[in-house]
């Protein structure tokens, strides 16, 4: 990785979030990072928790066993299971990647790498409106459907993250039976289609979504919704739609946030 990448790595959690809250608006053209090469592979049978920080040196972990269905279903146990507080860093995530990454509580995830999303890339299930999930680098192919699923409560902020090929960056959940007030910031990233949306909020729960330098690639046409509002519930029902685009309230953004080639 580049030198300035690994020095922005070494910061802390809350150094990263504190960072890209700071980063100016504009959608500057800028390259996109290369992927890594996995330094070796490792099957996982039952889920590795994380307490501190966790150093995967980017070596590829894949299902294997129970963690090995590979498939959509809801509930799945992730690869990693993060306490409050900790760190995952250097990983590459394989396939079949289970439910990916969950976060307990405020988490930092730097540098980690899904090659085909399974069920979620991570899942954020902090229930402090304090909680702050931090995403620096990285990046997500070949999700069809959420690559972040924002259940809990807090903060989500995604910075010099890129994503290909999927159907939602991410989703403040619409029918949790527990519902909470939601911000999220997705700033310095790198969106290549084919994918459906970017962000997708609750406006009746108070949710918000900045977003800020996003790089749109092969969608001259503008298919992909950057950000999507809707009326969720807690009983489990189909979350109903009801507007895209910037709103100066809810969906905070731009033309000027947004490029396209």
């Amino acid at each position: 990785m580049a030198a300035a990448l690994t020095a922005a790595l070494a910061l802390t959690g809350a150094a990263l979030a504190t960072n890209v809250m700071l980063q100016p608006a504009g959608a500057a053209t800028a390259a996109v990072p290369a992927w890594p090469s996995a330094t070796g592979s490792q099957a996982v049978t039952k889920t590795i928790e994380v307490s501190g920080t966790y150093d995967g040196s980017l070596k590829r972990f894949y299902g294997s066993g129970d963690l090995g269905d590979g498939g959509q279903d809801e509930g799945q146990d992730p690869i990693f299971k993060l306490a409050d507080g900790a760190t995952l860093k250097n990983v590459v995530l394989g396939s079949p990647a289970a439910d990916g990454v969950h976060c307990s509580g405020s988490c930092t995830i730097q540098n980690v790498w899904w090659e085909d999303v399974g069920e979620d890339a991570a899942s954020f299930k902090g229930k402090s409106t304090g909680s702050v999930y931090t995403v620096y680098g990285g990046g997500a192919r070949k999700a069809s459907d959420k690559v972040f699923q924002f259940n809990g409560a807090g903060k989500l902020v995604i910075t010099k993250f890129q994503v290909a090929d999927f159907g939602k960056l991410v989703r403040s959940c619409g029918n949790c039976s527990t519902q909470y007030q939601r911000s999220i910031i997705v700033n310095d990233v790198d969106i290549t289609a084919p994918g459906k949306s970017l962000v997708g909020i609750n406006t009746n729960y108070g949710d918000t979504a900045a977003l800020r330098s996003v790089r749109i690639h092969g969608d001259s046409s503008k298919k992909i919704k950057p950000c999507v509002r809707y009326t969720g519930n807690n009983t489990g029902a189909e979350p109903t739609e009801t507007g895209s685009g910037p709103d100066g309230t809810y969906c905070r953004y731009t033309a000027s946030d947004l490029s396209y080639d």
